[in-house]
């Protein structure tokens, strides 16, 4: 059977199909696979190239999760005419995780209008499905769109897939070297610590978790769910995206604009929403990014600019209104 077609037959309906279609027998299980470490080795894909075919370095997160950035570096975007820097909003990324002797991916593009539909047409053409496809933001300018998709199949192969389906796009993918590590294994030269103008400590003490700087002095901040989070036999790990994300993104004069999306069960939403406008957090979108995960869950994206301290203490409101794990 032609590897395109097998994925599509994979892929249909839902995430817990394909998972039901491509166990490797009624002996074994994902649960096996997880708990037998020589297996894993024996089955772990060739990371350094799955960067090459896709064209994008990568690092592997925990939860062995082997994540790929393709922020869209290419693209001048503004809302309310503050300049977003592409790693604070602009963030197109896939995300593998190794299941038996197959692999998921899992992401998000970042796409303008006219991108949209060559792509999804080109993602559908490699066996891939759509799982969301609305705004993060309003107000920019040009606009885009996010695309949520997912895959599964050999790990190169669906690399390599992603690289013609996202080819209609600017989407900035160049040739790695061969011989490039991930970015998990040690640099061979040292690499610059990210710094900012913020003051990362208090923005960490106003939202009671650890935050990390970025490139471009962006401080970002991951808030996991309490809950585990299936969608069929696969858990969904905070490294594949799934997890409240909060951005900082430095302004002049000590300012900081925000972005972002909370995780929210279905009963959550109107009180993160209302703590959020009461501390003059805009709320830009509300939607799904999955669709057969368990619970369910929706997702809320926000902007704002102002002190970042303060910032921090309305998102801190709207967080303690969740099932988050604490910091």
């Amino acid at each position: 059977m032609d590897v395109r077609t097998h994925r599509r037959t994979v892929l249909a309906g839902s995430l817990a199909a394909m998972m039901a279609s491509t166990r490797l027998g009624t002996e074994a299980s994902a649960s096996s696979f997880q708990t037998s470490a020589t297996r894993r080795q024996q089955l772990a894909p060739d990371w350094q190239a799955v960067s090459q075919a896709l064209g994008a370095a990568g690092k592997l997160m925990d939860g062995d999760v082997f994540r790929i950035g393709m922020p869209r570096s290419d693209l001048s975007v503004t809302a309310r005419d503050v300049p977003l820097m592409p790693g604070f909003a602009l963030g197109s990324y896939a995300a593998f995780k190794q299941l038996g002797n197959q692999t998921l991916v899992m992401g998000d593009l970042v796409l303008l209008d006219e991108e949209v539909n060559p792509v999804m047409s080109g993602l559908f053409a490699e066996g891939f499905s759509i799982s969301g496809l609305h705004n993060h933001l309003n107000e920019i300018t040009p606009h885009v769109m996010y695309m949520h998709y997912m895959g599964m199949g050999e790990a190169v192969q669906l690399a390599q897939s992603l690289r013609r389906a996202l080819s209609p796009s600017g989407t900035p993918l160049a040739d790695v070297p061969s011989g490039t590590p991930p970015a998990a294994a040690a640099p061979a030269t040292p690499v610059a610590t990210p710094t900012t103008d913020l003051p990362v400590d208090q923005i960490g003490q106003a939202l009671g978790r650890e935050p990390k700087v970025a490139k471009g002095g962006i401080v970002q901040v991951s808030v996991p769910r309490a809950e585990t989070i299936m969608e069929g036999d696969v858990e969904l790990l905070p490294s594949m995206g799934v997890a409240t994300a909060i951005n900082f993104q430095p302004l002049e004069g000590g300012q900081a604009a925000i972005t972002g999306d909370f995780l929210m069960l279905a009963e959550e939403v109107n009180p993160v929403v209302q703590a959020l406008r009461a501390n003059d957090i805009e709320v830009h979108a509300l939607h799904n990014h999955h669709l057969t995960e368990e619970p369910r869950y929706f997702y809320m994206h926000f902007f704002a600019t102002g002190d970042p301290v303060t910032l921090a203490t309305g998102l801190r409101a709207a967080l303690d209104q969740t099932n988050s794990k604490q910091g």
